[in-house]
């Protein structure tokens, strides 16, 4: 029986085995399909990644699984249809595909595709007539490519299209009129292209269309009609064209959320827009809407409205009470807006960002406005408000932006600034305020930035045994009347300024309720899921020291090397008295020094040639004598960066040195010791504040607002002077000579 059951055993086994490995050698996929697949992806290059970004996708993650020995439906990226076993859906997104798409390759084989995704990679050259042969297509995405020439009028043959992709190309000419044949199209995006003329009128017969993106191309000419008879869209972007006018509508838009007519040449609000019930995003930013803002738009009970941006335009008037409660974002900077600010703005309750920047409002800032529970970002400057300071934080402690610079407020700053706790960056520049310096602000660990310049602040600045300030990077207290003198201690507790300090200088300074911050390279992107909008941006910003234009007295103390990441610093216009420190040359990131117009005396020590970054030197207006260094970049500063000292020679100088002193030697610099003697300081020239303006955190927020359904695209150009051009030339500088 044992042995019975033993070749009983083994026969099961084999057959088993044979039954498995008859199975395993099935495929579901055709071989000729599986072949055209594999032609296809032969078929071009895979050039080096060079800024394309996929969340949560490696470079390669589709094609390195494509081989013979798997079912093709079972390769990345490939769906099947079970019954048939036909290639349905062709997704290589992001897959970093490169050159062209051949009139005879073997893509166009896959007779059955529905859904075809070749965005996001570095396909260059026309698009081939022959893909209007996928009748069956229901989905096309090129975005994010090279693609050049006309938009072909083979698309019309595409019935089945439900959605059409061909945005961020350099497609040229037309929208061909064969678009219109596309009557099940419920997503259409051609933005971020070079398309002209003027729209074509035929979208009438596109009554399925929900998502209308036309952004970023070269569109003139009026709005077209038919796409105010769409009642089914819910996004419409046309941003960044020459549209001059919107015709007057009938049509009701049942569920029209978001609308996107910034930059465009409007000069009017668009009337439209009265029948629209359900908007949740309007931006009608730079374009040249005069004159005030109509009974009708501000009267709207846009119950869903949170982002509303009528931002550089011309609107004149005072500013009427919006009826839009639920309204979480509020930009109208760069405007002829007057008269004071009415305090109904305080209804707002969700408010979390508000810029009013560069208008003409006057008069006093309502109190309540600083107890507004949900403001993160508020943005008054250049207005003329006047009177004292308003409270902060009286009962939220939200607040992580206040940007005050350029009104005529006066009195002393308000003390309930100390409850904002989480406040990152106050600037309260070029206003009247009349205080000693408040040093108590160091008790707010998050402060970043501290703009204090151009008012009529008075007495020492170090009042307090413990001077704080752990997180500061932008110190600016230029043009008062600070006086005595500054203890070297004070520059040991800006943690955020040393070299190997804790903090990075990740710079965060705008969240906005469930919005939230990511880095995209030096930009901002702005990702939709869903129906939240997230706006994000980390940048590095540089550190800098302007005590310029006082009446400091003292010495320059010692304890400046240990700030080993200062950028600028600046301490002209004061009373400083002795010797240059050599100890400055272990500022190796320093860019910008300005010790003009003081007392100092001795020679410019050598060790400042070790600055290789120095790209701004103004030594001038002082009593300094002997020869000029000579290094790198000593020879390439002017006879202006030492004008005013008698005492000195050599070139660039067209005095000469008439003795041989013997040459300076440098010094080891000194690190273990510090000085006890106080300094005296001041800045001649603004200091460069990178990311402090809320006003540029957002700037012409909306390049493209809506995307393909789960797919948000990036946003670039979002912060446009995000930094300036000599800092990035000296950023280039600077990574040549690291590497």
């Amino acid at each position: 029986m044992a042995i019975l059951f033993l070749f009983y055993s083994l026969f099961c086994f084999s057959f088993l085995s044979q039954s498995f490995s008859s199975s395993s050698v099935h495929h579901l996929c055709s071989p000729d399909e599986a072949s055209a697949l594999l032609h296809f992806k032969q078929s071009f290059s895979y050039p080096d990644d060079d800024g394309y970004s996929c969340a949560n996708t490696s470079p390669f993650p589709k094609r390195t699984s494509w081989n013979e020995s798997r079912d093709c439906c079972s390769w990345d990226g490939v769906t099947c249809d079970l019954l048939t076993g036909h290639v349905i859906s062709l997704d290589l997104s992001c897959s970093q595909l490169g050159g062209s798409i051949h009139p005879n390759s073997s893509l166009f084989q896959l007779h059955h595709l529905q859904t075809l995704h070749l965005s996001l990679n570095h396909f260059t050259g026309h698009i081939p007539d022959f893909i209007g042969n996928l009748t069956q297509l229901r989905e096309l995405d090129f975005s994010g490519n090279y693609f050049t020439g006309h938009i072909p009028d083979f698309i019309g043959s595409l019935t089945q299209l439900r959605e059409l992709d061909f945005g961020y190309n350099h497609f040229t000419g037309h929208i061909p009129n064969s678009i219109g044949n596309l009557t099940q199209l419920r997503e259409l995006d051609l933005s971020y292209n070079s398309l002209g003329g003027n729209i074509p009128d035929v979208f009438s017969n596109l009554q399925e269309l929900v998502v209308l993106d036309l952004s970023r191309n070269s569109f003139s000419g009026p709005f077209p009609s038919s796409i105010l008879s769409l009642g089914h869209l819910d996004t419409l972007d046309l941003s960044s064209n020459n549209i001059t006018s919107i015709n007057e509508s009938t049509t009701t838009f049942p569920s029209l959320t978001t609308v996107i007519l910034s930059s465009c040449e409007l000069k009017d609000f668009p009337h439209f827009l009265r029948n629209v019930k359900t908007l949740e995003l309007l931006d009608l930013s730079n374009n040249k809407i005069h004159g005030p803002i109509p009974n009708w738009f501000s009267g709207m009970r846009w119950d869903s409205l949170w982002y509303l941006n009528l931002s550089h335009n011309s609107l004149t008037g005072h500013l009427q009470h919006f009826h839009y409660y639920n309204l979480r974002y509020l930009d109208l900077k760069f405007n002829f807006l007057q008269g004071q600010l009415p305090s109904s703005i305080c209804n707002m309750s969700k408010l979390e960002f508000l810029d009013l920047s560069r208008n003409y409002f006057s008069e006093s800032v309502p109190y309540c406005l600083g107890s507004m529970t949900k403001l993160l970002i508020l943005d008054l400057r250049m207005n003329n408000f006047s009177g004292s300071l308003p409270p902060f934080c009286t009962q939220s402690t939200s607040l992580t932006t206040i940007v005050l610079n350029g009104n005529r407020f006066e009195g002393p700053v308000h003390v309930s600034l100390h409850n904002c706790v989480g406040l990152e960056v106050l600037d309260m520049g070029n206003n009247a305020i009349n205080d000693t310096f408040p040093a108590w602000l160091g008790d707010l660990l998050e402060l970043q930035v501290l703009i204090l310049k151009s008012n009529k602040f008075h007495g020492p600045i170090s009042t307090r045994k413990k001077f704080c300030f752990p997180r500061l990077r932008i110190f600016d207290l230029s043009h008062n009347e600070f006086s005595g003198s500054l203890p070297a201690e004070v520059f040991l507790n800006f943690k955020a300024m040393m070299k190997n300090g804790t903090d990075k200088g990740d710079f965060r300074y705008m969240t906005v309720s469930n919005l939230s911050f990511v880095t995209y390279k030096d930009s901002v992107r702005l990702v939709i899921k869903g129906n939240e909008v997230q706006l994000e941006r980390i940048s590095t910003i540089m550190t800098t020291i302007d005590l310029s234009s006082n009446h400091f007295e003292g010495v320059i103390p010692k304890t400046l090397k240990d700030l080993g990441s200062l950028w600028q610093l600046n301490l002209s216009h004061n009373n400083l008295i002795r010797d240059i420190p050599m100890e400055l040359g272990q500022l190796n990131t320093l860019e910008t020094l300005d010790l003009s117009w003081n007392r100092l005396t001795g020679k410019i020590p050598q060790e400042l040639t070790r600055l290789t970054f120095l790209e701004k030197l103004n030594l001038s207006q002082n009593l300094l004598d002997g020869p000029i260094p000579q290094g790198p970049q000593f020879n390439t500063f002017s006879n202006d960066s030492y004008g005013g000292n008698l005492g000195l020679c050599g070139p660039p100088l067209s005095k000469e040195c008439r003795t041989s002193d013997p040459s300076h030697v440098p010094q080891p610099l000194e690190s273990d010791e510090e000085d006890d003697s106080y300094f005296a300081s001041g800045f001649t020239w603004e200091s460069v504040v990178i990311g402090y303006s809320c006003g540029l955190v957002v700037g012409t927020v909306m390049w493209s607002l809506m995307f393909k359904a789960r797919k948000p695209k990036w946003l670039v150009e979002f912060l446009e002077g995000a930094f300036p051009k000599k800092m990035r030339r000296a950023q280039k500088r600077r990574l040549r000579r690291q590497t």
